[in-house]
C-alpha cells in the first residue's frame, strides 16, 4: 500500500478521532440506523475524551452518509472539529468503531482499503471486444475494440476455393485478436488496471492472452464463460482476493529470507517493537509487514512531535533530546514513521496460511532498506 495519500494527517499534531463505519447494507431502513450510528460514535468519542467539536464534526459527517450507496464503508479522520481525510473503503470493516488518540488510527486501512485491485474484465468474441473496469466501488465502461467483419465463418466444404475462404476467416480471427489484445493493453496503461479478465470461447480467450505482451499475461486470467456473458461479481472478487493472496505471499516470502543473516551476518529485514522502532528512526523501513491481530500491533510506543522520533521508552526519547512525548500504538507509530520516509505497508495477514503461520514475530516485521 502506497501511504502517500496519508501525509495530510501527519500535517497536524494529535490528538485525532479516527472513525470506522459500514456503509455495506441497504434497507428502507438504512437512513435512520445510519444516524443512530453517528450519535453512538459521537457519544463514544465524547466518552474516550474527545473534544465537543471534533464529536460534532464526526455525527455530521456520518449523517451526510445516511443516503450513500457506497459498497463498502468510509474511514473519517477528524482533528480539531475538521475532517482531514475520509477514504471510502475497499472492504466493510468488521464493526463500526471510533478510537481518540495521539495518532490516527490508520493501521485497519491496510485491510480495509491497502490492496484494492482493479480489473478490466475484456468481453471477447471474434469480431472484438467490450471492455469493463471492475473494483470494490463498482463498474464502468472502459471502451471496446472492433476487428475486421468479415469473412467470419467457416462452411464445411472441403474444395479448394472453400479452403481459401476458411484460411481467411482464420486470418480475420487472428487479425481481430491481434487488434484486441493491443487495444487491452491500452486500456490496461490508461486505467492502470492490476488485473484483466478474458471472458468468451476457449479459443477466442486463448488467441488475446497469446498475443497480449509478456508483462500483461502475468496478469490476464481466462474466466470459463460463454460468449458474451456477464462475468459475475462473485468471479471478480474470487480474482481480485487471489490477487491479494499471492502479492502478500510474495512479500512475506521475501521478508522471511531477508530476515536470514548473510554471510557478514547482516540481515535485510525486521521484526518485533524494538528492531523496528530503531529501523524507523534511521529511517531504513522499506516495507512495513502488518498482520492486523497480532500482538505487537496495539503495543504501547512513545513518539515525538516528528515522525522519526519514537521510542520503546519514554525516557528514551528524552535522552535522544525530545522533550514532548505521547503514547502510541506501536502500529500506528510505525505507519507514520513509514508515510514520511516514502516506504510502503501491506497487510500479511491473508498470507499467514500460505507460509504455515511464519510471520514476523509479534506481527510486526519490515524489509529494510539497508541492513
Amino acid at each position: 500500500m502506497d501511504l502517500a495519500f496519508l501525509h495530510p494527517l501527519y500535517e497536524h499534531h494529535g490528538p485525532w478521532a479516527s472513525v470506522y463505519v459500514d456503509t455495506s447494507r441497504h434497507t428502507e431502513d438504512t437512513p435512520h440506523e445510519r444516524h443512530l450510528t453517528a450519535v453512538a460514535l459521537a457519544r463514544d468519542l465524547d466518552g474516550q475524551g474527545a473534544d465537543e467539536a471534533t464529536c460534532r464534526a464526526v455525527r455530521e459527517a456520518l449523517d451526510e452518509l445516511r443516503h450513500s450507496s457506497e459498497p463498502n464503508g468510509r474511514a473519517l479522520f477528524v482533528h480539531a472539529g475538521e475532517v482531514v481525510l475520509d477514504p471510502p473503503l475497499a472492504r466493510p470493516p468488521m464493526s463500526d468503531s471510533a478510537h481518540w488518540a495521539a495518532l490516527p488510527h490508520t493501521a485497519p486501512l491496510l485491510e480495509l482499503a491497502g490492496e484494492d485491485p482493479v480489473c478490466v474484465v475484456a468481453y471477447i468474441d471474434r469480431r472484438g471486444a467490450r471492455f469493463e473496469l471492475r473494483g470494490s466501488l463498482g463498474t464502468r465502461e472502459a471502451g471496446s475494440v472492433t476487428g475486421r467483419q468479415w469473412p467470419m465463418h467457416r462452411t464445411r466444404s472441403v474444395d479448394w476455393s472453400e479452403r481459401h475462404f476458411q484460411l481467411a476467416v482464420e486470418n480475420t480471427w487472428e487479425h481481430n485478436a491481434a487488434e484486441t489484445a493491443e487495444a487491452l493493453a491500452a486500456c490496461q496503461e490508461e486505467t492502470g488496471a492490476d488485473l484483466l479478465a478474458l471472458v468468451g470461447d476457449d479459443r477466442e480467450r486463448r488467441s488475446v492472452h497469446d498475443k497480449l505482451p509478456g508483462r500483461l499475461r502475468e496478469i490476464a486470467v481466462e474466466a470459463p464463460h460463454g460468449t458474451g456473458s456477464r462475468l459475475l461479481d462473485e468471479d471478480v472478487e474470487r480474482v481480485r482476493e487471489r490477487h491479494v493472496r499471492q502479492r502478500a505471499e510474495r512479500e512475506l516470502e521475501r521478508f522471511l529470507t531477508a530476515r536470514e543473516p548473510d554471510a557478514e551476518g547482516h540481515a535485510g529485514a525486521a521484526e518485533g517493537v524494538p528492531a523496528l522502532v530503531e529501523a524507523a528512526r534511521e529511517h531504513r523501513i522499506e516495507e512495513l509487514l502488518i498482520r492486523p491481530d497480532g500482538p505487537d500491533a496495539h503495543r504501547e510506543v512513545w513518539i515525538g512531535e516528528d515522525p522519526d522520533q519514537l521510542a520503546v521508552r519514554r525516557t528514551d526519547l528524552r535522552i535522544l533530546g525530545e522533550q514532548h512525548s505521547w503514547s502510541a500504538r506501536a502500529d500506528d507509530a510505525l505507519i507514520r514513521s513509514a508515510a514520511a520516509t516514502g516506504a510502503a505497508a501491506l497487510s500479511v495477514g491473508p498470507a499467514a496460511e500460505a507460509t504455515g503461520g511464519q510471520i514476523p514475530a509479534g506481527g510486526l516485521g519490515a524489509l529494510l532498506r539497508w541492513a
